[in-house]
């Protein structure tokens, strides 16, 4: 983990409450897909946690809903402007759990992290397939993006207006091998109860510092209660204690 300063390249809608943010700076500390990092933002008390989408040469790519005064204040930020970030946090995704035939499953701005996951298992020859789910149509992002790398993409909207009618978990192929899982709750329980093979989610949840201090942000587990931000946000299938 690192204080690192960063400057503004892109910060642009990809639809109409989400945004990307590309960041030139200091991205070694950004080993594993499944990390995030915690943004400064001047006048705000506590950072914004944020997953990492990709991070290469260094340049960080951030995507970001707008959802309360913090992230309102990203999406006025300009390009050349500076941001000071804590890089590097989480556990991040294991992929070498993943079998032949990996599984990404995203809904709504769970997807991003699973943009820099995808490319690191397509690198090792994997046969990836992704099946991300919005709300609507007007929601959808990054199915080009995720096609462009060669993963096998499948979108779901809950109001069938675009893609499979439904959610993710009605769109789950019958091959895979192992999964990777982010976004809300209510999802990521529904994968846990559906799929019969094991994997990993990454857990969404307010944090405080983002380092594991406060221990504000906690889950239980089959080993007991675990913090986020420092044990997580990752967590095998296995270790979950979810009242499904």
């Amino acid at each position: 983990m690192r204080d690192i300063t960063f400057e503004i390249s892109e910060n642009v809608p990809l639809t109409a409450n989400v945004r990307r943010m590309r960041l030139y700076g200091d991205t070694a500390d950004i080993t594993r897909a499944g990390q995030f990092v915690n943004v400064r933002l001047d006048g705000f008390y506590l950072r914004r946690p944020i997953s990492v989408c990709d991070a290469e040469n260094g340049v960080l790519t951030l995507i970001y809903k707008c959802v309360g005064a913090g992230t309102e204040r990203m999406s006025r930020m300009r390009t050349g402007e500076r941001l000071n970030v804590l890089t590097g946090l989480g556990n991040g995704y294991d992929i070498s759990l993943s079998g032949r035939r990996p599984l990404l499953l995203g809904g709504g701005v769970g997807v991003p992290p699973l943009y820099l996951l995808a490319k690191k298992l397509l690198a090792e020859g994997k046969d990836v397939s992704a099946v991300i789910g919005f709300n609507t149509a007007a929601e959808v992002f990054y199915e080009k993006e995720f096609a462009s790398l060669g993963c096998s993409v499948t979108v779901t909207t809950a109001d069938g207006s675009y893609g499979t009618k439904g959610f993710v978990t009605d769109a789950l192929p019958e091959d895979a091998t192992y999964f990777y899982a982010c976004g809300p709750m209510p999802m990521l329980k529904a994968v846990y109860a559906k799929t019969d093979i094991s994997g990993e989610f990454s857990l969404e949840e307010r944090m405080g510092c983002g380092f594991g201090v406060c221990v504000g942000c906690t889950c239980k587990t089959v080993t007991g209660g675990k913090r986020i931000c420092k044990d997580g946000p990752v967590f095998k299938k296995e270790e979950l204690e979810w009242q499904i």
